[in-house]
């Protein structure tokens, strides 16, 4: 029986981030052999994932909240109250946005090897890096929940709600950035040293080791609207209001419109950024093989 012109299927045709969904079972042994190669031959494995950013809070707690005085004490009024809730909130979320991006770019090139010998679905790579990053994030998360716990958490269903939204940000911003430069890479390797600079500049300009009323103050109600559109900053807001703000008396306040307005907004530019990515990935993708 003679086939017909709609039964023919062009070799290789990738069906994007569905086929991903379909190849969860590869993703799930990609996800297990990165974390494996990654942890092979080091002493305390996975306990990095706690030590380095400790190590980050301690350092950034004491030059911003003791020496520059960010700590609210008796003798400075003018200080954030637990102010190590604050920072570390924002140190975990920044920090699953680091790794998960910076991963994800680098992920066709550093599976070169793979992709040359069979077929398989290239987004695998830059999704599995971000689920690599999503198992070292919720450790983390966990010790912030127990620190939190201890200063007098008491947070509300809403706030809860506020969280996980800010995580459904930050997953979709380092997805569709992880697929936009780790395509990128393959035909232009400078692409690397763009994502390292991209990441240096989330860590400063989102308000994780200052409050976002010194933004407004410095910047003006224009400016500051154009400051808040970034996902990453409206995320790290999210999880001040979820885990730093009901530690606190409330009189601290959010930035204004936070629910009504900036989380959809972070929503909407997340899933934006996905899309760009996802198409700029499947229109390069052909030629990974060869450049490669």
């Amino acid at each position: 029986m003679e086939s017909t012109k709609d039964d023919l299927v062009r070799p290789g045709t990738s069906g994007g981030l569905a086929d991903v969904y379909r190849e969860r079972f590869l993703l799930k042994l990609l996800v297990r052999k990165e974390l494996k190669v990654r942890y092979r031959g080091s002493v305390l494995g996975i306990i990095w994932s706690y030590v380095k950013p400790g190590v980050q809070f301690v350092v950034f707690y004491l030059a911003l909240g003791v020496f520059l005085g960010m700590e609210q004490s008796s003798t400075n009024k003018g200080g954030l109250a637990n102010y190590a809730i604050y920072l570390f909130s924002g140190i975990i979320l920044i920090n699953f946005f680091t790794e998960a991006l910076g991963n994800a770019s680098r992920s066709i090139v550093g599976n070169g090897g793979l992709i040359k010998k069979i077929y398989l679905p290239r987004q695998l790579f830059p999704v599995a890096s971000v689920w690599v990053s999503a198992v070292h994030f919720f450790p983390q998360l966990l010790i912030l929940v127990v620190a939190c716990l201890f200063s007098g958490w008491h947070p509300s269903l809403l706030q809860l709600l506020a969280a996980v939204a800010g995580f459904v940000i930050v997953a979709l911003l380092s997805t569709g950035l992880g697929l936009l430069f780790g395509a990128a890479n393959v035909y232009f390797r400078d692409s690397e040293n763009f994502v390292d600079m991209l990441l240096m500049i989330a860590t400063w300009a989102s308000p994780v080791m200052y409050s976002w009323t010194m933004v407004q103050h410095k910047l003006g109600e224009m400016w500051y609207s154009i400051y808040q559109v970034n996902p990453i900053t409206i995320a790290v807001e999210t999880f001040h209001y979820a885990f730093w703000l009901p530690t606190t008396d409330g009189s601290a306040g959010i930035p204004p419109h936070l629910l009504s307005l900036w989380i959809p907004v972070g929503l909407v530019v997340s899933a934006a950024v996905l899309l760009w990515g996802q198409l700029t990935f499947r229109r390069l993708e052909g030629r990974f093989a060869q450049e490669l």
